[in-house]
This record gives C-alpha cells, structure tokens and sequence, in this order.
C-alpha cells in the first residue's frame, strides 16, 4: 500500500504542478508579476531567485503553488478597511478584467491540455488492453442463499453463456466493451443484441445505478475460463504445484465451466479443496489449501487468463484526435457526475480524497509495471489524465475561491465596469473557503473510511 501511495503522490504531484505552471504561464504573458512558484507544498528547501520571480523547491512533494503580486494587498487593505484594493503595477487586482479571467483559465486549460497530450502519446505508441472475451455470467446464478436479487440482466432475459455482440447498435467485441458502456449510462434503457448459441436475440436493458461508485449495472460477470494465467509466488497455488497454463477441470468433484463456480466453491470451503486440472494431456489432482485474507476472504493467488487487445495503428494526427476525443468524453462524465449527487449516491465512497486518489493511482501504475514498464507507465499516465480532466473540471465550477468562482466574479467586474470592493470580495471568498472546508472534510472522511475498510 505504501509503495502505491508514493507512486500516486508523485502522479498527483505532477497533475498539481501542471495546473499551477498555467497560471504562471498566463500571468507572465498578461504581465501580471509572479512572486514566487513552488515545486511542492510547506518549508522550501531549495530558492532560486530569476528576474522577479522566486523558484522554489518546498518539503511536501504534493503539488505546488503559484504566488501572484498582491495578494498581501488585498490582505491589508482588509486590515486597513480600505474600500477598494490598491492597483500597485504589475500586480493581480491592478490587471484588466480579462487578464485575469485567461490567468485563472489557465491552470485547468492546461490540465486539459496535459490529459489531451499523454493520451495522443499513449494512442501513438500503442498499448495492449487486457481484458476476457464477451461472453457473460449472470450475478444471480451465484448468489447465497437469503441474498438473493433480481438484476436488470435477469429482467432483461439475458442468459449465463451470452454473447453480447452489440450495444446500441455498436459492436462490442470484449467484455471492456461492455463494460465501459454501462457503467457510463446508470438508469438509461440501451438496446443489446445477443448471441445465444447461434441465435440473435434483441433485448433492452436499463442499468442501475451502484450509489456506491456513481456508475451503472446490469448484474453480470465476464465469462473467464478457468485457464491459470499468473500464479502468485508463495501463494496457494503455488504451494499446490499449479502453473501458468494448467485448466482447471474440478474442484471437490464438480466440474468447473468458469471462473465463478470455482470461486464459489473457495468460498465455502476455505479450508481445502481437491483440485483436479489438467497440464497439457496429464490429467492431475492437488490439494489446495487457501490462504486467508486480511479482510477474511480465502484466496488462492491466481489470475486467469484473458484476451489481449493491441490498439490499432495511428500516426500523429489520428492519436491526437484520439486523445482529444477521450479527454472530452472523460470531462462530458465529470459534468455529468454533478447530477449524481442529487439521486441518492454513496458520497463517502464515491468522493475519493487525496489518500485515495493517490492508491488508486499508484495500484493501477503498479498492477501494469507487473506485467511491463510499458505497461506500467500506460496505465501511470492514463490515471494521471483522468485525474487532471476531474481537477480541471473541478476547478472551473463557480465556487468562490477556486477559479470558476474568481472568473465568474471577474466576469461581473467587467459587466459593471468598476472593480469589486474589498469587503465584498472578502465575504465572496469566505463562502467559497467554507464549502471548500466542506468538500476537504468530505474528502477527510472518505480517506479515513477508505483506510480503515
């Protein structure tokens, strides 16, 4: 856990720092004087002063800031209770109206841009999506006894074996296809076609929405046949002699179709399990004994394995448009997620906070470099791109303080032609600092429920 954190602080870091160097940018172009920039948060350990502006290196490798000329003005003549702030050159609340609207665009301009960069590289060199094939298993074919639930899968008379070959009228040639569509569209009917044996089959299907994550779902599972993949070492599997390749055939006499029957039997039987499984043509049997997890779980230390699907061939300018289309498609969910929090949704599991973002982006960067360095940075980037449209997004909403706030008050600043007293902006920020105490305490919550759980 703690090398994920540090892989996600570096990440998170880095998303930070891009945000603030387009504010720095914007600033010097406007003329608006920059104090001083800072690679990281808190005491500086390193200054560099160039021109008028103080670089700095600061203890906490989160982030960074950017200080603008006059900000202590604002300050004093609060202090002062001086009507309006003093418009000393070079400083922020002395630029034209417009300077500064661009100045705080730019911190999620470049986020934007950042997202839309790593992904046209990403597009460009190519990756691997590793994924299982899109045959499905229905949830409620596996459920304990007393849980039992009727899913929008079983409404809907999909089958256990299914093929899903389209959605809305879109081919679908994975279950990351499928995947993706659903969780994207919680409580909008879509239309399926189905392939059960040989016959098409044509059904609609309205996802739920999972109030814990803010996503849809229908109530199914990749079909993943029951091929090891990857034995962890020291693992259960190990231990019972299983390798890379075997298919398991049996577990405790009951022929295993899939991955879900034999985890199924796991967990009823976290003691042991006879396994019968086949290497090559040698039929062989083992006894394997599941390890126990911290939260309680039997696990055996095994992944199965799937399809592996290389992205297509595109030069510069197709990966550019790729990367443009999904930073957009990524910022369309976050504009779309506000509206989630009016339907109900699990807010302390589905606001991630610093502790959070940063372990998932750390598991996701150290779950590839398992398989490769490429890997590894693939998927690195790809999350630090999710991260930087969400902070963008984020910082554009017109909560006062942040720099949606700030724009829109710059924005009535030039409507009236005057600029804002300083009482007036004092109070405007003083809400905006008190929702921003509210989402940090939100954000607080989630990490130490996260943690613990």
């Amino acid at each position: 856990m703690i090398l994920n954190i540090l892989i996600g602080l570096i990440g998170l870091g880095i998303v930070v720092t891009v945000h603030e160097f387009g504010h720095f940018a914007a600033a010097k172009l406007t003329g608006i004087e920059v104090e001083a920039f800072s690679l990281g948060w808190g005491k500086s350990i390193y200054r560099h002063k160039f021109k008028k502006t103080e670089f700095r290196l600061s203890i906490f490798p989160v982030g960074g800031y950017c200080k603008m000329k006059g900000e202590e003005m604002f300050q004093k003549a609060l202090n002062d209770n001086e009507a309006f702030i003093p418009n000393e050159e070079g400083s922020l609340f002395a630029a034209h109206p417009v300077k500064r609207i661009l100045t705080y665009l730019a911190g999620p301009g470049f986020n934007f841009i950042f997202s839309i960069l790593s992904l046209s590289v990403i597009w460009f060199v190519g990756f691997t999506t590793y994924t299982f094939e899109n045959k499905v298993i229905l949830l409620s074919d596996y459920q304990e006894p007393g849980y039992e639930k009727s899913y929008p899968a079983d409404i809907a008379g999909i089958e256990t074996g299914d093929l899903i070959t389209g959605i809305n009228g879109k081919s679908v040639t994975s279950f990351y296809d499928c995947q993706n569509y659903i969780s994207r569209n919680p409580e909008k009917t879509i239309r399926m076609t189905l392939n059960r044996g040989g016959r098409i089959i044509e059904t609609t299907v309205t996802p739920e929405l999972d109030k814990s994550t803010g996503t849809g779902y229908i109530g199914i599972s990749a079909w993943i046949e029951p091929v090891i993949g990857y034995v962890q070492p020291a693992s259960a599997a190990a231990v019972a002699g299983l390798q890379e390749g075997d298919r398991i055939l049996s577990a405790n006499g009951k022929p295993i179709e899939n991955q879900m029957a034999l985890s199924a039997i796991i967990s009823k039987n976290p003691k042991s399990i006879e396994i019968e499984y086949i290497r090559g043509t040698t039929r062989t049997k083992t006894v394997l004994i599941p390890h126990i997890s911290e939260n309680g779980s039997p696990v055996i230390g095994v992944s199965f394995a799937g399809v592996e699907i290389p992205s297509p061939k595109l030069n510069i300018f197709q990966s550019i448009g790729r990367g443009t289309e999904e930073t957009f498609t990524t910022l369309a969910l976050s504009i779309k997620s506000i509206g989630l929090f009016f339907k109900g949704i699990d807010v302390k599991e589905a606001v991630a906070g610093p502790v959070k973002l940063t372990y998932y982006m750390g598991e996701a960067a150290s779950s590839g470099f398992q398989t490769g360095i490429g890997e590894g940075l693939t998927n690195f980037f790809r999350f630090m791109s999710l991260i930087s449209v969400a902070l963008g997004f984020m910082n554009l909403l017109p909560i006062p303080v942040i720099d949606g706030g700030m724009i829109v008050f710059n924005v009535a600043e030039l409507v009236m032609g005057k600029p804002p007293k300083t009482r007036a902006l004092y109070r405007y920020q003083m809400i905006g600092s008190f929702l921003i105490l509210l989402l940090l305490l939100l954000a607080v919550f989630s990490d130490i429920n996260f943690i613990f759980g």
